[in-house]
C-alpha cells in the first residue's frame, strides 16, 4: 500500500469534514446513552474568527470529540447572538453607505435592512469554525432572535415584571452617545488616559473673593447647582450659607456642606453636576438640588446649556477653557492622569446620564446563583474565580435591561395617550389590560426600546432546546430539554463570566429550579509574546485562518493548546503553531516507516519486551491523561500525549523494534505495533481529528461507519510500575552510552563493550538485546566488581565502557577534571545551605529534601568520576 511521503491538511480536513457532515456524526438525538451537553457562546453575528474564538472553541471540540469517543450522546449546540448595538452600528453604516439616514425609516424598513444584513453576513463566523474542525449539531443552530427565542424573552419579561422584579425608573445610567443607548455596567471597560485638570474661579456672590474648584470636564460647568464643602475643613468655614456664580452663565448656585468631600483631594471644593455624574447625582438627592441635564443623546450640547449650544462634548472642553482664559476665571491647568469608562461596543467614551429605563431586580436573583458556586454544584475552573464572582455577586447592582435600539426584542409595554402603561404580550391583550382598569385604551402603542442583548443570552441553556418553557412555568419541557439539561461544561472566557455566565446561573435557577451547567471552564486571554492582548489597532493578531492555510487546522489546535492553562493567559507563537505541524508530520512519518516495513510470518523473542513495555507505558500514560482531563488540564492532556507518541513510540518504541535495513518484520510485531499505533490515534483524535482520520482509513480497508471519530476511546487498565522502572533504566544506560559515544566522537557503528555492576533490584540481564541493538554494544559482561573504561552510574548501579584505543587519555583527564572541578563547588554550595540552621528551620519539607537529594547526585557523580579517572592509563 503507497502512501503520500508528505501529509497535506487541505485535502484531508475538507474531504473528511464533509464526511461527517454526511455521515451525521454530529448530529445527536436523544436516547439512551449518558448526554454530554455543550452550548456555544454564542458569537456576535458581526464576528469573524479570531484568536479568542480559536482557543474557546477548541478547547470545546476536544471535550466534545473525547465524550463522543466515550460512547456519550454528544450534543455540542452552535448558534449566534444578535448583538444589538454592534450589529444596529453596522446596518446604520451600511444604510449611510447607500445614502439613507435611519431617521428617515420607519421601523418596519430598518428591521428588513437589519434581517438582510444578518442573512448575508451572519453566519460567515460559523462556517469559518468549521475549518477549524468544530463538530457541532448544524442542524441545532439557533439564533437569538429566533422567533421562538424572541418570544421567549417577550414571556421571561412578563413572568419577571408580574413577580415585581422589573419596573421602570428614571436612573443614573451609562450613556452610549455614539450607540445612543444605555449600557449596563459590565459593558463599560474602564481605562487610564490623559487628561487635563482646569482649576476654575466661582466667584462668591456679594464679595470678592472666589472658590477655586478643580475639574476634567469644564464643559459641564453650566450643570452645577452646586458647590459642596466638608464642614470640617477650617480653611472654608467662611463660605458656609454663601452662594457662589457659574462662570461664564452667572447663574447662581449655593455652597452646601457635606463630610462626603475629601479634605486631601483637589483644592477641597466640589462642583456637584448631578445630571452628569453619578456620585454628583446622589449628593443631590440628599440636598435635593436640582437636576440640569446640558446633553443631548449624541453627546452635543443642548438649549439648557446656554452656550456653546449643539457643539460636541469634546469640542466644547477645549471652547469652554478658552473663554475661561478669557474671562481670567481659569487660574491653570495641569496634566492629570484618570480612569474613563469607555463603551465596550462603539468604543465612545461613556457619560453618565439620568434615563427612564426598564431595570430588573437582582437581589433576588443573585443569591441563589452566589449559593450555588459557593456550595461546588456550579464550578469554576480554576477556582481562583471564586472570590472575584463572589465580590461581584455580593455587590450587585440593578440591571438596567433597556436599550435605545430598534434591533432586539422590543419591550412588551405599551402606552395608551395618557402615559399610562401595562406589560403585556400583545396589542389586544395589552388594550383589554386597559380596558378592564377603565383606562383609555384607543391609541395604544409599544415601548420603542428593545432589551439588552444578554436579557436573551441568559436564557441560552434552556432556549435552544425548548424555548416554550418560559411562557408555561408549569411545563417540564419537550423530550430535548428533559434530555440535553442541565448541560455538562461551559467553556468562555473570564471577562463575561458576571453579565453572561451568572445570569445563566440566574435563570437556570429561576426557570428550571436546576443549574445550567456542572462545570465552567474559563479560558485565558490569548496575548502575543510581548504580553500585549491582541488587536486589530496594534496589528498582533494573526489571521486564523491564514494560520489554518499554512499549518493546518490540526496544527494550529495543538499550537493553541501547548501553552493554555485554564484561565491563564496564553502568549500566543506561531513557533507554536509550527510545532503542532512538526507532530502531525512525525505522526504521518512514523506511519510511513511502520507500513514500508515487509512482514515475515511468525514471531520474534527480542521484540516481546519492548511491545510488553509499551503496553505499561500505554496505559500509565492513559492514566495520567485521563487525570489531566478530570481537572480541566487540556494543555497537560495534550503534552502528555505528545510526549506517549514523540518519545515513547517514535523514539524509543519504534527503534526498539526496528529490522535491520532490508530486512521483514515479523507478523506479530508488526500486528501489535498497528494495533498500538490505532490506540494512540484515539488519544490523538480529540486534538488533531483530521490527520487522526486520515491515518485510521490508511491503516485498514474501513467500512462507511467505521471512522476514528466514532470509535471507541482506550480503556485505562491496570499496569506494572516496576516494569516502567526497569525500562527507564534501561533506556538511561542506552542514552549514557550514546552521550559517551558524542563526547569521544565515536562512530555509532563501532561496536564497544559494555561491563554492567548490578547493586539494584532491576534484572539488566532481560535487557541485553535492546541495549546491544541500541547502543551497539560488542558484548556485555555482569561483574562483581569495577572494571577497566569509562564509567556511568544510573541510580545505584554502575556501568564501564571500554573504548580501547578510541580515547585521547590526556583529553579525556582534562575533561574529568573540569567535571570534577565544577560539581565539588555545587556540592559546596548545596552544603553551605543544609548547614544553614536558619534554612533548614525555615524551609518547606520538600524544598530541603530537594537538597538533600542534590547532594547525593552530586556524591555520585563525583565518585564516578574519580574512579574513571583512577581507571585511566
Amino acid at each position: 500500500m503507497s502512501i503520500s511521503k508528505t501529509y497535506n491538511p487541505r485535502e484531508t480536513e475538507d474531504k473528511w469534514y464533509s464526511y461527517w457532515l454526511e455521515k451525521k456524526f454530529f448530529k445527536s438525538v436523544p436516547d439512551e446513552r449518558e448526554p454530554y451537553t455543550v452550548v456555544i457562546p454564542p458569537p456576535n453575528v458581526t464576528g469573524v474568527l479570531h484568536m479568542g474564538h480559536m482557543l474557546n472553541n477548541t478547547i470545546q471540540d476536544v471535550l466534545v470529540r473525547r465524550a463522543r469517543m466515550q460512547n456519550k450522546n454528544a450534543c455540542w449546540v452552535p448558534g449566534t447572538d444578535h448583538a444589538s448595538i454592534a450589529t444596529e452600528a453596522k446596518v446604520v453604516a451600511m444604510l449611510k453607505e447607500k445614502g439613507i439616514n435611519k431617521k428617515d425609516l420607519s421601523r418596519e424598513d430598518f428591521l428588513k435592512y437589519a434581517w438582510e444584513w444578518k442573512e448575508k453576513y451572519g453566519g460567515i463566523i460559523l462556517d469559518q469554525l468549521k475549518k477549524l474542525g468544530a463538530s457541532c449539531d448544524w442542524d441545532r443552530t439557533s439564533f437569538t432572535m429566533d422567533a421562538p427565542l424572541s418570544e421567549a424573552v417577550i414571556d421571561t419579561f412578563i413572568h419577571l415584571y408580574k413577580k415585581g422584579w422589573i419596573y421602570r425608573g428614571v436612573r443614573m445610567v451609562n450613556w452610549d452617545p455614539q450607540g445612543k443607548t444605555a449600557v449596563s455596567d459590565e459593558e463599560v471597560i474602564r481605562k487610564e488616559v490623559n487628561q487635563k485638570l482646569y482649576y476654575i474661579k466661582y466667584k462668591v456672590s456679594g464679595e470678592d473673593g472666589f472658590v477655586m474648584i478643580a475639574t476634567t470636564r469644564p464643559e459641564t460647568i453650566m450643570a452645577d447647582t452646586a458647590i459642596c464643602i466638608n464642614p470640617n475643613d477650617e480653611r472654608f468655614t467662611h463660605l458656609h450659607g454663601k452662594k457662589v456664580f457659574i462662570p461664564l452663565i452667572n447663574r447662581e448656585i449655593p455652597i452646601i456642606l457635606d463630610e462626603y468631600v475629601d479634605m486631601e483631594f483637589g483644592t477641597g471644593c466640589l462642583k456637584v453636576t448631578p445630571a452628569h455624574d453619578l456620585n454628583d447625582y446622589e449628593l443631590g438627592i440628599k440636598h435635593k438640588l436640582p437636576v440640569i441635564d446640558i446633553l443631548n443623546d449624541d453627546g452635543t450640547l443642548n438649549e439648557k446649556a446656554e452656550i456653546l449650544v449643539g457643539e460636541d462634548r469634546f469640542i466644547a472642553r477645549k471652547k469652554i477653557a478658552k473663554l475661561l482664559e478669557e474671562a481670567e476665571q481659569l487660574e491653570k491647568v495641569e496634566e492629570y492622569k484618570s480612569q474613563v469608562g469607555f463603551s465596550e461596543r462603539t468604543d465612545a467614551v461613556i457619560e453618565p446620564k439620568l434615563s427612564l429605563q426598564w431595570f430588573c431586580k437582582m437581589s433576588e436573583l443573585s443569591q441563589p446563583a452566589l449559593e450555588v458556586v459557593l456550595n461546588g454544584e456550579v464550578q469554576l475552573i480554576p477556582d481562583k474565580f471564586i472570590n472575584t464572582y463572589r465580590h461581584w455577586m455580593e455587590n450587585v447592582k440593578d440591571w438596567c435591561i433597556s436599550r435605545q435600539l430598534w434591533w432586539g426584542q422590543q419591550i412588551p409595554a405599551w402606552y395608551n395617550e395618557n402615559g399610562e402603561y401595562v406589560v403585556a404580550k400583545t396589542k389586544g391583550e395589552a388594550e383589554a389590560e386597559f380596558k378592564a382598569a377603565n383606562q383609555a385604551f384607543s391609541n395604544v402603542v409599544q415601548d420603542e426600546d428593545v432589551v439588552d442583548t444578554w436579557f436573551s443570552s441568559w436564557l441560552w441553556p434552556i432556549s435552544v432546546f425548548d424555548p416554550s418553557v418560559f411562557g408555561n412555568s408549569e411545563s417540564k419541557g419537550n423530550a430535548d430539554l428533559q434530555y440535553y439539561y442541565p448541560t455538562n461544561d461551559l467553556v468562555t472566557a473570564p471577562e463575561i463570566l458576571f453579565f453572561w455566565v451568572a445570569r445563566m446561573i440566574m435563570a437556570g435557577n429561576e426557570f428550571r429550579k436546576e443549574v445550567p451547567f456542572k462545570n465552567v471552564y474559563l479560558t485565558g486571554i490569548v496575548r502575543d509574546k510581548l504580553g500585549r492582548k491582541m488587536s486589530k489597532s496594534l496589528g498582533n493578531s494573526p489571521d486564523p485562518l491564514e494560520l489554518i492555510e499554512k499549518y493546518g487546522a490540526d496544527g494550529v489546535r495543538v499550537g493553541m493548546l501547548l501553552s493554555s492553562p485554564a484561565g491563564n493567559d496564553l502568549m500566543f507563537d506561531e513557533a507554536y503553531c509550527e510545532q503542532g505541524r512538526n507532530f502531525a508530520n512525525k505522526i504521518w512519518n512514523a506511519f510511513r516507516l511502520v507500513k514500508g516495513w515487509e512482514i515475515k510470518e511468525g514471531g520474534d523473542d527480542n521484540n516481546e519486551i519492548a511491545i510488553a513495555w509499551f503496553e505499561h507505558k500505554f496505559n500509565a500514560s492513559l492514566a495520567e491523561i485521563e487525570e489531566h482531563f478530570n481537572a480541566f488540564r487540556l494543555s497537560d492532556a495534550l503534552m502528555a500525549t505528545y510526549k506517549l507518541v514523540w518519545d515513547d513510540f517514535c523514539a524509543w518504541y519504534l527503534e526498539m523494534i526496528k529490522p535491520v535495513y532490508g530486512e521483514p518484520i515479523d507478523r506479530e510485531t508488526y500486528d501489535a505495533t498497528i494495533d498500538i499505533f490505532e490506540r494512540l490515534l484515539k488519544l490523538v483524535h480529540p486534538f488533531m481529528p483530521f490527520l487522526s482520520e486520515e491515518l485510521w482509513h490508511e491503516i485498514a480497508e474501513r467500512s462507511e461507519m467505521d471512522c476514528i471519530i466514532v470509535s471507541h476511546y482506550p480503556q485505562s487498565v491496570p499496569f506494572d510500575a516496576k516494569v516502567l522502572k526497569s525500562m527507564d533504566a534501561v533506556l538511561n544506560v542506552i542514552s549514557q552510552m550514546r552521550n559517551i559515544r558524542n563526547s569521544k566522537q565515536i562512530s555509532p557503528k563501532e561496536a564497544l563493550p559494555l561491563a554492567i555492576k548490578i547493586n539494584s533490584e532491576i534484572t539488566y540481564q532481560l535487557f541485553t538485546g535492546l541495549i546491544s541493538k541500541l547502543a551497539n554494544t560488542s558484548s556485555i559482561d555482569f561483574v562483581t566488581e569495577k572494571a577497566a573504561g569509562t564509567g556511568f552510574h544510573v541510580g545505584t548501579d554502575e556501568f564501564f565502557v571500554d573504548l580501547g584505543s578510541n580515547i585521547d587519555v590526556e583529553a579525556e583527564r582534562e575533561r574529568i577534571n573540569k567535571d570534577l572541578e565544577y560539581l565539588k563547588g555545587f556540592l559546596k554550595s548545596v552544603d553551605a545551605k543544609l548547614s544553614n540552621e536558619r534554612f533548614v528551620q525555615n524551609a518547606k519539607p520538600e524544598i530541603i529534601q530537594n537538597e538533600r537529594n542534590k547532594k547525593a547526585d552530586a556524591e555520585s557523580k563525583i565518585k564516578a568520576l574519580e574512579e574513571s579517572l583512577a581507571a585511566l592509563v
